[in-house]
């Protein structure tokens, strides 16, 4: 839903503490364009910064992010850059309650399974276990650290939690943060909730980009 101008304040906000350049990608939406119309754009503007950033920004370091399908395509990128040797680029991962099992096949992925974005997205597709659809699934060794954030009444609070010990389990640096009474989105509202969520996002993320 919507588009990628809806970040712009949070995306200025973040350019602004952080000092750095901000790329949001208006990737194509469903049920217009399903998969894999999204996750095709997300990895075109992956690899174009991979190849221009130093040119374009004047550094090589990346980090990727998202919130809800945003955090989905993102991982969903990092898999495919993966696969192409390119996610050594990357110095973090930064996943705002994303949604990682579209199967149905676990406790978390029945949750969510009527619901009508992945009818409209993958309603087409017989196997969603397909990484590119379903991250939790993909082979997740050699990410970046990753940053995982989700309030405790979220409905894809089990999900979140199923990745954090699939990366875990794969041996990369993981670290999970849970806020209490917080439904899915709340770093969108604003709360003191959201501002506290957000600031860690931004220390964590300066952390990862400062590092030699």
């Amino acid at each position: 839903m919507d588009s990628a101008a809806r970040g712009d304040r949070r995306n200025r906000e973040l350019a602004d503490a952080l000092y750095l350049a901000v790329v949001s990608v208006d990737y194509r939406l469903a049920p217009e364009y399903p998969w894999p119309a999204a996750p095709d754009d997300c990895e075109a503007v992956a690899l174009w910064l991979v190849e221009e950033a130093d040119a374009r920004f004047g550094t090589s370091r990346l980090a990727i992010g998202g919130s809800s399908a945003g955090a989905t395509l993102a991982l969903a990128t990092l898999l495919r850059l993966g696969d192409k040797g390119a996610v050594g680029r990357f110095t973090g991962a930064a996943l705002q309650f994303g949604t990682y099992d579209l199967s149905a096949r676990t406790p978390a992925g029945r949750r969510i399974t009527d619901e009508y974005f992945i009818q409209a997205y993958v309603g087409h597709v017989e196997d969603r276990t397909v990484p590119d659809i379903s991250p939790i699934y993909g082979d997740l060794r050699g990410l970046p650290p990753t940053l995982l954030i989700v309030g405790s009444a979220d409905v894809l609070l089990e999900d979140n939690l199923a990745l954090a010990g699939r990366l875990s389990a794969a041996g990369n640096d993981v670290e999970l943060r849970i806020y209490p009474e917080s439904p899915h989105g709340f770093t969108g509202h604003p709360t003191a909730m959201a501002r506290t969520a957000l600031s860690g996002v931004d220390s964590w993320l300066r952390d990862r980009i400062t590092q030699s």
